[in-house]
């Protein structure tokens, strides 16, 4: 609402409730993307100096891009999530949700992938994202909408495992174990996130009830 009551214009509206806070996301990612060889090779996760002690690389390879056309997609997927969980989580609470979806690509690849040897891109974690809108989906007033993303997500998830990924980003080898990862990750974060939020409204410390 504007001073005199009448609603905001819904850009405003989307500004307001983090679209300022994605476009900078995605103007840092596009910054990346134009630095070329020498920043995609120092910032992609890579197996083999990761080994060696380049630990930032289990983080920073989520936000690089190999392509301009694998940037445009993740970019387009930044947006579908803005456009799907405006006010859901704060921008604290996505900031923290992303962290632990990239940290669980990373743990992911590593324990459980360890034949990858390199990865960059952000699908892991807007997967991580995804699941973690789901959850708060799930814990309002929209249930009918978190059983259809969360049955897109599984059957896409699914799919991927059994048959493979598909190449939306041109020659690309689609890591699909990296969406899978980022999902569990954002499933775990989000439901801590909305598990606290649930218990700040309530005054109830985690782990208590209601009334009965």
């Amino acid at each position: 609402m504007t001073a005199d009551g009448t609603p905001r214009p819904p850009f405003v509206r989307w500004w307001r409730q983090g679209g300022a806070f994605l476009v900078a996301i995605a103007l840092g990612l596009a910054m990346l993307w134009a630095g070329g060889a020498p920043v995609f090779g120092g910032l992609r996760y890579e197996r083999s100096t990761i080994a060696a002690g380049e630990l930032w690389r289990l983080v920073s390879g989520n936000l690089v891009h190999a392509s301009g056309q694998h940037l445009l997609v993740n970019l387009a997927g930044l947006a579908l999530v803005s456009l799907l969980f405006p006010g859901d989580y704060s921008r604290r609470e996505w900031s923290l949700i992303a962290l632990a979806s990239a940290l669980a690509v990373a743990a992911g690849l590593w324990w459980g992938s360890p034949e990858v040897e390199w990865y960059v891109g952000l699908s892991g974690v807007l997967h991580g994202v995804l699941a973690a809108g789901a959850i708060a989906w799930w814990r309002s007033h929209l249930r009918w909408m978190a059983i259809v993303l969360t049955a897109i997500l599984v059957v896409k998830l699914a799919g991927e495992q059994l048959l493979g990924g598909i190449g939306w980003s041109g020659d690309l080898n689609v890591i699909v174990d990296a969406h899978l990862y980022g999902a569990v990750g954002g499933t775990l974060a989000g439901a801590i996130v909305s598990s606290r939020r649930r218990h700040v409204a309530t005054g109830l410390p985690p782990g208590a009830s209601g009334p009965v």
